[in-house]
């Protein structure tokens, strides 16, 4: 995280920020977060997060107030405070305590200069790993949602790099793939790319529906469908989407090997054409 943060209108080193011990987000983990990336100083998409999270917020029934409508402004005084251009930038929005005025929200917005993931990863393919300890259900309200109650991910993505994999796979309970802890999944078969369809359910992830739309401009078909564990399993190729990672090849299912090992011709195209459009903002 850079030094200097954006904590309710002010920019603040990040040792001074302060919340109130009754924030809903401390006390109860009620509260949405969006991480994003920037390009040469411009943050990738950043409406469609916004979107998202308005979305989210309506759904689980939480108050936001004017938070969003602060956000692009806040963003651009975080990136100036720590001179960043390419930067990793999360903001986090909780509702009023129960001891704040009415429609008063906190919003924490921060960026650190982007590290990403190593070179090698992107040309040899990352391993992943399948989560058996926990499921992905339509009936968890928090499915699909970019909330704070993140601890069940963490849980998971730790037990996998535990396992010298990069990413741990969510499954339902009817054994349907779902996502990743902090990704979404994308299988080819026979020239044609798959991914779970949002009713899964899964994260209506904003990297996840660039890809969509880039498929489409370069004649790749698509199949939102349910998938399963020998989908995922007889695959030609398979990669993950997120804001940070962009498009990660995947070469291995924990012993399993992908393909030939190596990050496929589609896989490849939509990495580059999804680099074109990040540079051309």
């Amino acid at each position: 995280m850079g030094s200097m943060v954006y904590l309710n209108g002010e920019i603040l080193d990040v040792t001074e920020a302060r919340v109130a011990v009754t924030n809903p987000g401390l006390l109860h983990g009620v509260g949405l977060f969006e991480t994003l990336r920037s390009y040469a100083g411009r943050p990738f998409r950043l409406d469609e997060h916004l979107v998202r999270m308005r979305s989210s917020a309506e759904k689980l029934n939480m108050p936001l107030g004017n938070a969003l409508e602060r956000v692009p402004e806040a963003i651009g005084m975080v990136l100036q405070a720590n001179e960043l251009t390419e930067a990793r930038i999360r903001f986090a929005v909780t509702p009023p305590g129960a001891h704040d005025p009415e429609g008063e929200t906190t919003l924490l917005v921060a960026a650190e200069k982007i590290v990403g993931y190593p070179p090698e990863l992107y040309e040899k393919g990352m391993t992943v790993f399948i989560c058996t300890n926990f499921r992905q259900s339509a009936q968890d309200p928090l499915a699909g949602h970019k909330t704070l109650s993140y601890l069940p991910r963490l849980i998971a993505l730790r037990d996998a790099q535990n396992r010298q994999c990069g990413e741990a796979l969510w499954f339902t309970p009817e054994n349907m793939l779902a996502e990743g802890c902090i990704s979404n999944v994308f299988l080819v078969k026979g020239g044609c790319l798959h991914t779970p369809p949002l009713d899964t359910p899964i994260l209506p992830g904003v990297t996840r529906a660039a890809v969509l739309e880039l498929a489409e401009e370069n004649g790749i078909a698509v199949e939102q469908d349910l998938l399963t564990i020998n989908n995922l399993l007889d695959a030609e190729e398979v990669f993950l989407t997120n804001a940070i990672m962009e498009i990660m090849p995947v070469t291995r299912v924990e012993r399993h090997s992908i393909g030939d090992e190596q990050p496929g011709l589609i896989t490849r195209k939509l990495a580059e054409a999804y680099q074109r459009l990040t540079h051309s903002l």
